[in-house]
């Protein structure tokens, strides 16, 4: 616990200190090109070795002060290149950040995912932040989908004290997708003996994701994306892992995040191992009835928003329920005074 509290406290003043003494240098991005840079941010080792996190940005001809921060989920990293042209467009400087073990972040040999405690990434958060203020972001939104989503919560929960003056939440991993038995007796034993076999692996299962193909362009959908870094057999998932996810989600439920919360979801589940249409049209991730029900419990202002047949990453969804969702969005940012 005091090793926890120090990390929480010194690592934010060490990205400060290491940005105050010099430039932001970005590079154009290898992965989506012209209009969109990187900037790479070396991490204090962990228990597994040397860390790095990556800021992408695409800036707005028309911004001024206003930025957003979106945070990936898992089994993915930063692509959407059509969603950050949305903001961009509406006058908003786009950031991302590739969490550390993920896409463009991860290191030769090191385990994609891997973390034992959701406050890892707070640095990575905190890294992202300060490239934003060293480019002029005065005010900003934070925006996490699915386990970003769970990662964001966590950091909002811990973090009162930024620029951020509201948080987006995109089918948000508040609570896990399976039977009472497995959510409240079996994930909790994994997640105990997670803290003495960290590196125990437990299988996702052999097949191709039916989410995944739903959103594939040489499957069923439109997307381009890198199958190494945001892969369609899911990986298997350390025990450590599991049960940081699970200490996330009973913590966010504390209801201490103090900004403005928008939490957005599909009005419908789909479930199965074999893809069928239906996988087009619902969250073939997570149960929204979760969301539903959890998502109250974030903080006092929270306004849930259900997207009529929407995916899972509901801005990836068919182009009726997409264009909903970000008429959706951009009304409450509209409501709110942050757009």
């Amino acid at each position: 616990m005091i090793m926890k509290c120090f990390r929480l406290l010194i690592l934010p003043a060490v990205l400060l200190v290491a940005l105050a003494g010099g430039a932001v240098e970005w590079r154009q991005d290898s992965v989506l090109g012209p209009g969109f840079e990187v900037h790479s941010v070396e991490m204090p080792a962990d228990y597994s070795g040397p860390v790095r996190s990556t800021v992408i940005r695409h800036r707005s001809d028309c911004g001024d002060s206003l930025g957003v921060l979106y945070v990936h989920g898992y089994n993915d990293y930063f692509f959407q290149d059509e969603e950050a042209d949305r903001w961009a467009d509406s006058c908003v400087h786009f950031y991302a950040v590739d969490l550390r073990k993920y896409g463009r972040s991860i290191l030769p040999g090191q385990t994609h995912a891997e973390a034992r405690d959701i406050s890892e990434y707070y640095a990575d958060i905190d890294s992202a932040l300060s490239a934003m203020k060293a480019d002029g972001v005065k005010r900003a939104i934070l925006m996490g989908h699915s386990t970003g989503g769970l990662v964001t919560s966590s950091y909002m929960s811990n973090r009162p004290d930024s620029i951020i003056e509201a948080l987006v939440l995109n089918s948000p991993f508040l609570e896990w997708n399976k039977s009472g038995f497995m959510r409240k007796v079996a994930i909790p034993a994994v997640g105990a003996l997670g803290k003495l076999f960290p590196r125990w692996k437990i299988s996702q299962g052999s097949g191709e994701s039916p989410y995944g193909e739903s959103l594939l362009k040489t499957r069923h959908g439109e997307w381009d994306f890198d199958t190494r870094w945001k892969t369609l057999v899911p990986d298997k998932v350390e025990a450590s892992w599991l049960r940081a996810i699970t200490q996330a989600q009973r913590d966010v439920r504390k209801g201490r995040i103090n900004v403005p919360v928008l939490l957005m979801h599909s009005d419908s589940s789909a479930t199965g191992d074999i893809w069928t249409p239906a996988f087009q049209t619902a969250d073939g991730v997570l149960n929204v009835e979760h969301m539903k029900k959890y998502g109250p419990k974030l903080g006092s202002d929270v306004t849930l928003d259900e997207i009529p047949d929407g995916m899972h990453d509901l801005f990836l969804s068919g182009k009726a329920a997409r264009e909903e969702a970000y008429d959706h969005l951009f009304a409450w940012l509209r409501k709110r005074a942050l757009r």
